[in-house]
């Protein structure tokens, strides 16, 4: 499910520099991971922050940019679901809302009464919950606050305007509400290009959003105030510029806040990054070591109020099970040790709103046993076997984090050390006779899953899977509709290279051959098929392309597409 908004400045700026700068920010979080950092300084703030810990979003529904909050799919918010969330045990609850369409004309700008009377009853479910509450400007930030350049006086009276009639909303409700001032701040919509613009532009706001709430009276004197960066982007020089607002201020009760969605490769899976690997946890270490050093080192607390991975806008698979587990298992927890509150990004993804259940329970268990401490994992989650092939002892690296195995279980059976497998330092080695007593079905897929438990943190689940190579076979159809027909023989796609015959990558960011998952292809495994995308073919030009599709069995089938104007064949290598 779409998050449906605009890609952020931050994963834009990330693609934009990242040959420039990967190299230097990995060997930069190398130096300072481990090391000791200054101890923060204590305040209530800081104390307030750390209640919050752990925090969600209610996405994709008060801030849907359409006619009400089921414009993007979700159903309408019920008292049930808040009540849910804090049965889940969240602290907090961020509530993004979008108020453009429901703002008067000029010079009053007055909000729908019905749609303020709407927020504020959510946000009273909420505190009847006895969660924390942040409500914002969400959306508008690019559908009229962008404008702020060539528009400057009308949009920081609208802005202004709306402000004053939210504080006074909500000036008597408990300081378990905050309110964040702007969500994502750009102003390239507008056709802002200089960024020391943007800064002075988003400097104004805050300090005028600030301004307005404090005066107006009731407990928004001391109110919890939520200030963000450029596009609430925790790069060095958007944190410097938010630091230098927050202590101008000069006022005790204000959050900074910053987004996270992992390095930017993995996050979308694109130019290879389909692991979880070092550079991955140094993009995260690099990132919060700044974060803390920035703001909580010096008493200024700091909520990540989204987190999550950018390619679930696409679909949550576009990252491999186990490698998207391993990323919010560190993320969560290296969060936590510097002191800093996580709000996950749902945007209806995560948690159904009809049933309540979670989606991934895997992903709910990791993020929740982080927060008390490390939770172990391996290598890979994923044991291949390959059809019609003898079957071999399987060894696998556990990252244990600390901790000690303490059980396996396959089919409802607790296996046996020695027997099943056995155990040395950190390698485990399956044994074939279990692995063949597993696979008796022949089935290509998963054919079992072996659970693993430890002392301490979340289970891990090993999935024993069947596969051959995968067949393609030809056909034709057009750049708007293309569909190689495959047989995945039980393999699951990793990822896609595309380069023309004659040389050269080919596609959309032609400085990698490897595409981006989801975005440019994507496999159909309910229809047997792998789908070029349209976005794909934008950028290729007539002639033929060589395809190398990667799955995580290992396997590499290499597939020749020629395009001809609209018109594409396939044809298998």
């Amino acid at each position: 499910m779409l998050k449906r908004r605009p890609i952020s400045l931050l994963s834009l700026t990330l693609a934009i520099t990242l040959l420039l700068s990967t190299f230097a920010s990995v060997a930069a979080a190398a130096e300072t991971d481990g090391q000791a950092q200054p101890a923060a300084a204590t305040s209530n703030m800081q104390s307030y922050v750390e209640a919050m810990q752990p925090g969600w979003n209610l996405g994709n529904s008060l801030d849907a940019v359409g006619a009400d909050e089921t414009a993007w799919g979700n159903p309408r918010i019920t008292q049930a679901l808040i009540q849910q969330i804090a049965a889940q045990g969240y602290k907090s609850i961020r509530i993004p809302v979008t108020w453009d369409k429901h703002i008067g004309a000029a010079p009053h700008y007055t909000v729908e009464s019905a749609y303020m009377n709407r927020v504020e009853e959510v946000v009273r479910w909420a505190l009847d919950a006895n969660l924390y509450v942040m409500i914002n400007v969400h959306h508008d930030s690019w559908t009229w606050v962008s404008s702020m350049e060539p528009k400057h006086d009308e949009v920081l009276a609208r802005y202004n305007a709306l402000w004053t009639q939210i504080a006074d909303r909500f000036k008597n409700q408990p300081n378990k509400l905050m309110f964040e001032s702007i969500n994502e701040p750009r102003f390239s919509e507008g056709g802002t290009t200089d960024e020391a613009k943007m800064n002075q532009m988003l400097h104004e706001l805050n300090v005028s959003f600030h301004k307005i709430v404090r005066a107006s009276g009731g407990k928004n004197a001391t109110r919890p105030l939520v200030l963000p960066g450029l596009d609430t982007s925790p790069a060095q020089a958007k944190i410097n510029e938010l630091y230098n607002t927050i202590t101008k201020l000069n006022d005790p009760n204000l959050i900074a806040t910053v987004h996270y969605y992992g390095f930017w490769p993995f996050s979308v899976n694109i130019a290879g990054n389909t692991t979880f690997d070092k550079a991955a946890q140094n993009d995260i270490v690099q990132t919060f070591d700044n974060v803390y050093n920035t703001f909580v080192a010096k008493g200024i607390p700091v909520i990540v109020g989204e987190y999550g991975l950018l390619g679930f806008d696409k679909h949550t698979g576009v990252i491999e099970q186990g490698e998207k587990l391993k990323f919010f298992e560190f993320l969560t927890y290296y969060m936590k040790e510097k002191k800093v509150t996580g709000m996950l990004w749902d945007n209806g993804q995560h948690l159904n709103r009809s049933t309540y259940k979670w989606s991934d329970p895997e992903l709910f268990n990791v993020i929740k046993a982080s927060l008390k401490g490390r939770s172990s994992n391996a290598a890979s989650d994923l044991i291949h076997l390959k059809k019609g092939s003898s079957v071999q002892d399987t060894k696998i690296t556990l990252n244990l984090n600390g901790n000690q195995l303490k059980s396996l279980n396959a089919n409802s059976k607790q296996l046996k050390q020695g027997t099943d497998y056995t155990l040395s330092g950190d390698t485990l080695t399956f044994k074939a006779s279990l692995l063949t007593s597993l696979i008796t079905s022949g089935k290509y897929g998963e054919n079992a899953v072996i659970n693993t438990k430890f002392n301490k943190g979340a289970d891990w689940n090993f999935r024993v899977v069947v596969y051959d190579t995968p067949k393609l076979s030809v056909v034709e159809g057009t750049t708007q509709a293309f569909t190689i027909p495959t047989d995945f023989r039980g393999s699951q796609l990793a990822t896609m290279e595309a380069v023309y015959t004659n040389g050269g990558n080919a596609g959309p960011q032609d400085w990698t051959p490897y595409k981006e998952f989801g975005n440019t292809f994507a496999p159909a495994y309910d229809t047997n098929g792998i789908k070029l995308l349209p976005e794909f073919f934008n950028s290729v030009k007539d002639g033929e392309v060589t395809l190398k599709f990667h799955f995580w069995s290992g396997d590499v089938v290499t597939y020749k597409i020629t395009k001809n104007g609209t018109r594409v064949t396939g044809t298998t290598s």
